[in-house]
């Protein structure tokens, strides 16, 4: 058996021990930093009131907000998958930061609580993202920009509705962002085998509904790359008073119209040796 402290040649007056009573250590003193943040904006339990719980009550051992908080820090400290529960879950840094002493919930049960979670919570879980946007201005913006970009999450498995991206050159989902500024507003996951601007016309007509209905006089810019120069998306932007700064692809046209122009900035650079730019 390993005692407690053990002691050293000293050096010179100096004492030189080793204290093995310092309790218990972890590697996710992090998770106590998100504790402080959810307690100040209640995220987690504001969601535990829009997901339904369909469970009986006088055999329930963890609570819905429990098992949330145990989900959501999880994935914030990185551990994605859900087997990493099964050694999480007596791990005293989360149990700390759910506000738990007891062993928390297994894999099992945490992966019923995620296949309860239906369309509808889904789309309630993102109204409480825009409440909270919407709380953390004091007055109206005047502006705000709505950033739409599609990123690869890769797959390694055989998980449900994985598709090889040509682009990205491996198997993985699409999920589609929204951004303002430094707020999340949207996280919804896609199959890879879709464009861009899939669904986006739908969510951006969710955002700007939700929006407005605090914000009347904002000015609102809908700005994406290249994959969201869809035709009809644009023109419900145009008649729904929205502004727009999207990329175009190349095609024969535009490269014909920007030739004289790429030209001279060649040029330029060639004799400047620095990064230049046309203007129009």
């Amino acid at each position: 058996m390993v005692p407690e402290k053990l002691t050293f040649s000293p050096l010179s007056r100096r004492q030189i021990e080793a204290d093995f009573s310092g309790g218990h250590i972890t590697s996710d003193a992090g998770l106590l930093l998100l504790r402080e943040v959810d307690n100040q904006h209640q995220l987690t339990q504001r969601l535990a009131t829009v997901l339904d719980d369909a469970r009986n009550p006088v055999l329930v051992r963890h609570k819905l907000q429990t098992m949330i908080r145990q989900r959501v820090f999880g994935v914030a400290a990185g551990y994605e998958d859900l087997n990493d529960h099964e050694t999480l879950r007596a791990d005293q840094a989360l149990q700390t930061a759910t506000g738990e002493e007891a062993i928390l919930a297994g894999k099992s049960t945490l992966c019923r609580m995620e296949q309860r979670v239906d369309r509808q919570a889904v789309v309630k879980a993102h109204e409480l993202l825009w409440h909270h946007f919407i709380e953390q201005h004091e007055t109206p913006p005047k502006e705000i920009v709505l950033d739409f970009d599609g990123t690869d999450v890769p797959v390694h498995g055989d998980q449900p509705g994985k598709f090889f991206n040509a682009y990205y050159n491996h198997h993985c989902y699409f999920p589609l962002y929204v951004f303002c500024g430094r707020h999340l507003l949207v996280n919804y996951l896609r199959t890879s085998n879709r464009s861009d601007s899939r669904h986006s016309w739908a969510i951006l007509a969710l955002l700007v509904k939700f929006i407005r209905q605090y914000w009347t006089n904002t000015r609102i810019v809908f700005r994406g790359d290249s994959g969201f120069y869809r035709p009809r998306l644009l023109s419900w932007c145009d008649r729904n008073n929205v502004d727009y700064l999207v990329g175009l692809s190349k095609n024969s046209r535009l490269l014909k119209e920007v030739d004289v122009p790429s030209m001279l900035v060649r040029k330029a650079h060639n004799e400047l040796g620095e990064k230049v730019c046309a203007t129009y």
